[in-house]
């Protein structure tokens, strides 16, 4: 396995994801333009130094209607007129592939400062329209038909917590459990979407009233948010961030940086995955060595030796497959993580202390460029009121679809 250059974030940015903007009368340029100017002056550099731009964003057209969202970045800044840009789509995945997109700049040594701005706009229509535009990255006419079922996403997940069920059996009061974590995390965020949320007793039960069910076993409470977002972060090469380093009177060891990174797809009909794995312990076996790919290339033996996951968990059992499948536990056993209170915030491995998809929202092309803004502030000491103690390296894990796009990134201070 070939490593890589080590690509540093100078800052970011990301929106309030209890903001309903189409409701405030604004639109997705708005929310890219707040969100790249925040990112300019939290990572104090001039505009001007922005050489290359990568999107990350899944439907624009169907949601918004606006599609060339790379054109966006020379009306935020006019210096920025004639900047490169480029738009990534990877589904839920979208923004982590327009990170890899930057870094890929920066090693070949084309550019020394890269802008990556995740974003989606999707309040602004009805929930089952909605549903309907995020079902177009499962394979249309084949999978998740609307004769099968209303809601896509919800019905494919299903699918995927009955085949753990039929390897290893599962318990659904620990998918429970994981859903009531990360909105308890999410409490302490002050950008997540549900912070000022309320449940009643038994909302984290399998209480068809408190806890209706969506499709099959999934429950309300198991779902990822539909959230207007967008998320930035300004990434640098070395020698770059070094000059920054300088300016700013910090140690460039002060600085985060992306020290690993991996990166698989899979073939797009979810059943086609699970034939491939069939009698195999690992149900997506790509999913776990693009895990092991990032912690490898970081210099790190396995996932435990980092501080903490920000885990794509669009279902309850999205993080529970991230936990077994990250070698946390052996396959088929992430309930013994949950049981032992290693993924709370005060545990050996914290997962999504900022609340996760399920607590902070998922606003799907902003989503992977969240996460690994999320991990930097967790290993500079930023991340405010959901920080984890002596953080040094974190890991990121996004899917897009079911598991067909995976990426993760580590990324850390220091050695």
């Amino acid at each position: 396995m070939k490593s890589t250059a080590d690509i540093y974030i100078l800052g970011g940015s990301q929106t309030d994801f209890a903001r309903n903007w189409a409701r405030e009368g604004l639109g997705i340029y708005e929310m890219f333009s707040d969100s790249m100017r925040e990112a300019v002056a939290n990572a104090e550099i001039d505009p001007a130094q922005i050489e290359v731009g990568h999107v990350g964003n899944f439907v624009g057209e169907l949601f918004a209607g606006q599609g060339l969202i790379g054109g966006f970045f020379g009306h935020v800044f006019p210096e920025l007129a004639a900047l490169p840009t480029s738009r990534h789509e990877a589904a839920c995945a979208s923004g982590s592939i327009a990170v890899m997109s930057a870094m890929r700049d920066i090693e070949a040594g084309h550019y020394d400062v890269a802008c990556v701005v995740g974003l989606e706009l999707m309040r602004n229509v009805d929930g089952k329209t909605g549903a309907e535009h995020l079902g177009s990255a499962a394979w249309q006419g084949q999978e998740a038909t609307k004769a099968q079922c209303d809601y896509p996403w919800p019905f494919l997940f299903d699918r995927i917590t009955r085949e753990y069920d039929e390897r290893h059996g599962i318990n659904g009061d620990h998918l429970n459990q994981i859903a009531k974590i990360n909105f308890a995390n999410a409490k302490h965020n002050v950008r997540a979407q549900t912070r000022d949320w309320q449940f009643p007793e038994g909302a984290f039960t399998n209480d068809d009233d408190l806890n209706p069910v969506i499709e099959g076993c999934v429950r309300k409470q198991d779902c990822g948010q539909i959230t207007d977002g967008a998320a930035c972060v300004i990434l640098a090469s070395k020698a770059k961030a070094q000059e920054h380093a300088t300016k700013l009177g910090i140690s460039l060891a002060d600085i985060p940086r992306i020290k690993g990174w991996g990166h698989h797809s899979a073939p797009l009909l979810l059943e086609r995955k699970l034939e491939m794995s069939a009698g195999q312990p690992l149900l997506f076996p790509h999913a776990s060595a693009t895990i092991s790919d990032a912690v490898n290339r970081a210099g790190f033996a396995q996932a435990s030796d980092l501080d903490g996951l920000e885990t794509h968990d669009c279902f309850s059992v999205t993080e529970y497959m991230a936990i077994d499948h990250s070698g946390l536990t052996a396959p088929g056993e992430s309930w013994k993580a949950i049981e032992e209170g290693r993924i709370t915030r005060d545990g050996d491995f914290p997962v999504n202390p900022s609340g996760g998809l399920i607590g902070l929202g998922h606003p799907v092309g902003a989503t992977g460029v969240r996460m690994v803004l999320d991990c930097a502030r967790q290993v500079t000491g930023r991340a405010g009121g959901y920080q984890l103690r002596n953080a040094e390296n974190m890991i990121t894990f996004n899917v897009g679809g079911s598991t067909t796009t995976c990426v993760s990134f580590v990324v850390g201070v220091g050695k």
